[in-house]
């Protein structure tokens, strides 16, 4: 039984600009002293308040709709009881996946002409029907296979798209390694860890590097991991390994599965982390002795579709 729905929004370019510089003049001064031109965030932000007004009209369903600001999302206290609806980028949707548990989850593109809307599948003018659809017990589901990270003290954090373990700036990220029955001291720029619906951003682009450095040298390269969004393993590859006398890069890829997870041991005595979808400001601290373990989540996202 549904009490409420909460609407999750996200600042627009320009809303983020007011707040740092205090006024929309200050922030119309900064971009144009930057060499941009203004009116491309003035109409970005029409756009986006525009939908949001029409879509708080498409709530209008009978129950409580609580407007929430995308920061707010990692604190807030869901009860399983709402119905969340996103309203802004594809990221907005990942981002709010991994909080809101088996809640449903309703993305909503306010704007078709900038956003690709993968994860976004209906309109302002359509968010009513979803809606009334899930709230009858009709409505259509994807289950989203999520990454889970969990440290020896109990902490966790959950990743739609991706999980990165390393150090937080651009030095090297130091630990131990297990996987498969075997294990290893590496020197890297990180761990990144992919769930199906993620294999097509961030894992992708290690491929094409592969790809193109294999091509460059001679070689023939291979074909890039393709996972399904609901297949319960996530596939891990090692960033820049580098060989040294302490350090090797013999594991430097692989699928993890329930039966068969990815094992770090932190050996960094400061700045090391661990985040999801890119989101850094949320962060689990990887210090040295703090023991990592990623596997595929029981928790899976709900999102509606059509």
């Amino acid at each position: 039984m549904f009490e409420k729905v909460v609407l999750v929004t996200r600042k627009t370019r320009l809303s983020e600009l007011v707040v740092r510089f205090n006024t929309k003049k200050q922030a119309k001064f900064y971009v144009e002293r930057a060499g941009q031109d203004f009116t491309g965030f003035e109409e970005e932000d029409d756009t986006y308040r525009r939908a949001v007004d029409a879509l708080r009209a498409q709530l209008d369903v009978g129950l409580p709709v609580q407007q929430v600001d995308r920061s707010l999302v990692p604190t807030f206290l869901f009860t399983g009881k709402e119905l969340v609806v996103a309203v802004g980028q594809d990221g907005l949707v990942a981002n709010v996946a991994k909080y809101v548990g088996a809640q449903p989850l309703v993305g909503v593109n306010p704007d078709p002409e900038r956003f690709d809307g993968v994860l976004l599948p209906f309109l302002p003018a359509k968010a009513r029907g979803a809606v009334l659809r899930v709230l009858e017990g009709k409505g259509n589901f994807r289950h989203v296979q999520l990454a889970e990270a969990r440290l020896g003290d109990g902490q966790r954090l959950l990743a739609f798209n991706d999980l990165f373990i390393g150090a937080r700036t651009h030095v090297s990220a130091r630990y131990q390694l297990r996987f498969g029955g075997r294990e290893e001291a590496q020197s890297s720029s990180g761990v990144l860890v992919s769930t199906g619906a993620g294999s097509s951003g961030w894992l992708s682009s290690v491929f094409a590097l592969a790809r193109a450095l294999t091509q460059q040298t001679g070689g023939v390269p291979g074909q890039p991991w393709q996972l399904g969004w609901e297949e319960a393993r996530l596939a891990f590859v090692v960033r820049e390994p580098f060989v040294s006398r302490h350090s090797r890069a013999d594991l430097v890829g692989g699928f993890v599965t329930e039966q068969d997870e990815l094992v770090l041991e932190s050996r960094m005595p400061q700045g090391g982390v661990i985040f999801s979808d890119g989101m850094e400001e949320d962060f689990l601290t990887f210090g040295a002795g703090a023991t990592a373990r990623i596997r595929p989540s029981e928790q899976r996202a709900r999102l509606v579709v059509p």
